[in-house]
């Protein structure tokens, strides 16, 4: 997501914006009506790292300048007074401590944010790079409901210049029409939403519209590397939270890497399952399973690291791109081999009302 659209998180993190607000207030109850020979002031170190994780620079910033006035303020309503040396000392030592956590706090999130930022920008060449390779599948896929759609008009066409014309024959053919052209359509519109580069979002998802726009983007593929699709969808699941397209985009990886670790292993027939089910009291399950070569004790350990493959002109990228997609999701994902033959690989995804 880029910076400048990068709003608070307040609302996703209320337990922690609440604990900071109840630490903040209590310290400085603290720090004023006690012996200030205590430094409790150095407690808002304690806000600092919690605002450092819901808010951005700017409310961390007006966190830390609260943090020193509460500090300034205790000093100046204090029931102790004078003020002895010590206290000032204390008071001084808060500061320099409430400071310093703001400017390592900002500096940790700032580089995590480049992070985030250079993965998002690898998940999306990842992504063009796949549908690259889908092109030929996608142009096949578009050019059947326009020949549908030419056949179906010229059928209409015949039916209303006979003598006398047959309406309802006509009417059939352009029903026909209608259809095709919002199976196109459909086919179009997942397509520029995998190329968009738009910021990641958290909605509600239906895990099982998610594998079913998969499936219609990858149909001809299927075909191609004929494939026996089995599909085990399970009806009623409780929604996820999460981005369509990054989701579409692990999925749409998984089955190709299937697809490749089946393509000329000489066992037919090549079958692929796809599976979602609800994994209590972990989430959502989505499993991928094939029945290629499958892996080793120690290719599935490390099968989602960067750069490791177990293909020999593989770059080892697409896998540890799903791993980040899941994670960022707070979701776990893995790998293991089938017993018999093939490799499954599971991913699982919090309940969106958990």
């Amino acid at each position: 997501m880029p910076r400048h659209l990068r709003q608070w998180n307040l609302l996703s993190s209320p337990t922690l914006a609440v604990s900071a607000v109840v630490i903040g207030a209590v310290t400085f109850v603290l720090d004023t009506i006690t012996d200030l020979d205590v430094a409790f002031s150095v407690l808002y170190v304690a806000v600092i790292l919690m605002a450092v994780r819901i808010l951005n620079r700017r409310g961390v910033l007006l966190v830390c300048l609260a943090c020193l006035g509460l500090t300034a303020l205790s000093a100046l309503v204090s029931l102790n007074h004078p003020l002895q040396p010590s206290a000032v000392i204390n008071g001084l030592i808060s500061i320099a401590a409430i400071v310093a956590t703001t400017y390592l706090g900002l500096k940790n999130q700032s580089a995590g944010m480049a992070l985030q930022d250079a993965r998002a920008e690898l998940a999306y060449v990842n992504r063009v790079a796949t549908l690259g390779e889908l092109t030929a599948a996608i142009a096949h896929e578009v050019n059947q409901p326009i020949a549908g759609t030419v056949t179906n008009a010229e059928a209409a066409l015949h039916w209303l210049t006979a003598s006398p014309p047959n309406l309802a024959e006509a009417r059939e053919a352009l029903d026909g029409v209608v259809e095709d052209g919002k199976r196109a359509s459909e086919i179009i519109a997942r397509t520029r939403a995998l190329m968009a580069k738009s910021p990641s979002r958290r909605d509600r998802l239906d895990i099982n519209t998610v594998v079913a726009d998969v499936i219609g983007l990858t149909r001809n593929e299927i075909q191609r590397n004929r494939v026996a699709l089995q599909s085990e969808l399970t009806d009623n699941l409780p929604a996820v939270l999460g981005d369509r397209i990054q989701l579409q985009q692990v999925l749409l990886n998984l089955m190709l890497n299937a697809f490749e670790a089946m393509d000329g292993n000489g066992i037919e027939p090549r079958r692929l399952l796809l599976r979602t089910d609800r994994n209590v009291p972990t989430g959502i399950r989505v499993t991928v399973r094939d029945t290629g070569p499958g892996l080793n004790s120690a290719s599935s350990e490390r099968v989602f690291e960067a750069f490791y493959s177990t293909k020999p002109d593989g770059v080892g990228v697409g896998l540890s791109i799903c791993r980040s997609i899941v994670e960022a999701h707070e979701g776990q994902i893995w790998a293991s081999a089938n017993q018999g033959r093939g490799a499954s690989f599971q991913f699982v995804l919090p309940e969106a009302d958990a």
